[in-house]
Order: C-alpha cells, then sequence, then structure tokens
C-alpha cells in the first residue's frame, strides 16, 4: 500500500508518538510504503525545525533521518487545485503522481474532501483501524 502523510502527521509522531508515531513506525518496518515530493518534504524540516526550537530541542520520540530515508521522494508532475487551502494540494498531486491509495491526514481541509480521484483522505486513526499491521 502506498500513502502520503500530511505534514501534522511527520510533527506528532516525530514529537508525541502516539497513533502518529505507529504509523511512522510501519513506515519505517516497510509494512507501508510513504511517498513525499522535494516540496513536502521541505515542509517536513521546516516545521520541525520550527517545534524544535519551540521546545528547545527536545521531546522527539521518533528521529527524522530514519522516516526521511525510509520515504520515497518522487518528482511532482501534476498541479492539481481543488483544496480550500491551497497548500494542501501538494499532498494530492503527490498521491497522484505516486499512485497512491491513501493521503493520511488531521488537516480538516484535506479530510473534508474524503477522497479525490482514486485517492481516499483519512486520519491516522481511521488508517489503523482500516489497515491493521499484518500478522508475521
Amino acid at each position: 500500500m502506498r500513502i502520503v502523510i500530511d505534514t501534522n502527521i511527520i510533527a506528532s509522531a516525530v514529537f508525541f508518538g502516539g497513533k502518529p508515531g505507529e504509523l511512522l513506525e510501519r513506515v519505517l518496518r516497510h509494512d507501508v510504503e510513504a511517498v513525499a515530493t522535494d516540496r513536502i518534504l521541505t515542509e517536513y524540516q521546516a516545521t520541525i525545525d520550527y517545534l524544535l526550537q519551540q521546545y528547545n530541542g527536545e521531546h522527539l520520540h521518533l528521529s527524522i533521518m530514519p522516516i526521511f530515508a525510509a520515504i520515497e521522494v518522487i518528482p511532482q508532475t501534476d498541479n492539481i487545485k481543488v483544496c480550500r487551502d491551497p497548500d494542501d494540494d501538494k499532498f494530492i498531486s503527490c498521491a497522484v503522481d505516486g499512485k497512491c491509495d491513501i493521503i493520511v491526514s488531521g488537516d480538516k481541509d484535506l479530510l473534508s474532501l474524503k477522497q479525490y480521484d482514486h485517492v481516499e483522505i483519512i486520519t491516522v486513526g481511521q488508517f489503523l483501524k482500516d489497515f491493521p499491521p499484518s500478522s508475521p
């Protein structure tokens, strides 16, 4: 399964763990394939840098380097414009370009779409419920 992960999920996983952390652990184990563009990775990094300043570099639950290494970086070719917040369109474009099944997000603007083309847009809780880890 190929997914795109919204920045709020990455930040929550890195700083707080919880369900977002569970999702990222599955990405690190390669149970789930995460896809991003350079633009999305830049946003991840900028958000994490900002939060590191806010928390004085403390409270990291997960290291970002292995997460970034586990994400497949693809070029963005589509320029889809469907979100109320135009800054969120990059996640939909990435999902379409990367032939992804799902965008995992906590963003109300993205979640309100529910689906775009063949791509479902769901919360991390819904993802973990609908797609439990496979048994070893």
